[in-house]
């Protein structure tokens, strides 16, 4: 009976375990597949993140070369203000100068286009003609006594004196409307006087002496006879107020 009685219990202990381990199998094989289904989530997710973090970098790869070319049309925008009035003042000198009219407002140091006097007519010539009166009025006959004295009231009516004024007058702003003075300078001024002036007053001299223009009136001896050894000077012939 004792022996019977122990085979039970072992059989007893037997289904027991087996019964265990079927229990824990099946806790297992659950365990597993949620497990497999937390990785396949994890896996989906991890995928779709780095779908994500694709396009987030070819986003800032775009940002990037955005803001490369928003750089480099900032460079060539750098000094466009200074290259716009640059042109400005170019496109107003060749306008001046398509008319044949000087800008009476060039800045120092920056010649005037050259009037066109063989061209000029009407009230662009008159404009001309009114630049080169205001310097003769205001500069030439004040301050270069007996030289600027010799130039005939009839100037306006002479292309030799109107040629020869514009490039006085502008040799004269470049010598003396400079802030700069310095030896260069200086040399151009005694030059201007010495040499260029003195010349140039005697053509204008004998051209408007020797016109149609000129009257006894007007203080001046008339001029030689052609071919006259005696050819008058300027300052020659001043009129008596004057000396």
């Amino acid at each position: 009976m004792t022996t019977t009685a122990s085979t039970g219990d072992q059989q007893d202990a037997v289904t027991a375990l087996l019964l265990m381990l079927t229990q824990h199998a099946e806790r297992l094989a659950a365990l597993d597949q949620r497990e497999a289904g937390h990785y396949q989530q994890i896996t989906a997710s991890l995928a779709e993140l780095t779908r994500h973090l694709a396009q987030a970098t070819g986003r800032l790869d775009a940002i990037g070369g955005t803001a490369t070319r928003q750089a480099a049309i900032l460079d060539s925008l750098d000094g466009l203000d200074q290259q716009v009035a640059a042109l400005a003042t170019r496109l107003t000198t060749l306008a001046a100068a398509g008319s044949g009219t000087p800008d009476a407002d060039a800045e120092p140091g920056q010649p005037a286009p050259a009037p066109r006097w063989w061209k000029l007519r009407g009230q662009e010539r008159e404009e001309a003609i009114g630049r080169l009166r205001a310097w003769v009025d205001q500069v030439y006959r004040p301050g270069y006594g007996h030289l600027a004295v010799a130039l005939g009231t009839c100037w306006d009516q002479h292309p030799l004196c109107l040629y020869g004024l514009d490039w006085l007058m502008e040799l004269w702003s470049l010598c003396y409307l400079n802030t700069q003075r310095h030896g260069r300078a200086l040399a151009s001024q005694a030059e201007w006087q010495t040499r260029l002036l003195p010349a140039l007053a005697e053509q204008m001299h004998l051209e408007t002496t020797r016109c149609h223009h000129a009257r006894p009136r007007s203080g001046y001896p008339r001029p030689p006879a052609p071919g006259s050894n005696d050819i008058p000077h300027a300052g020659q012939g001043r009129p008596a107020a004057d000396r």
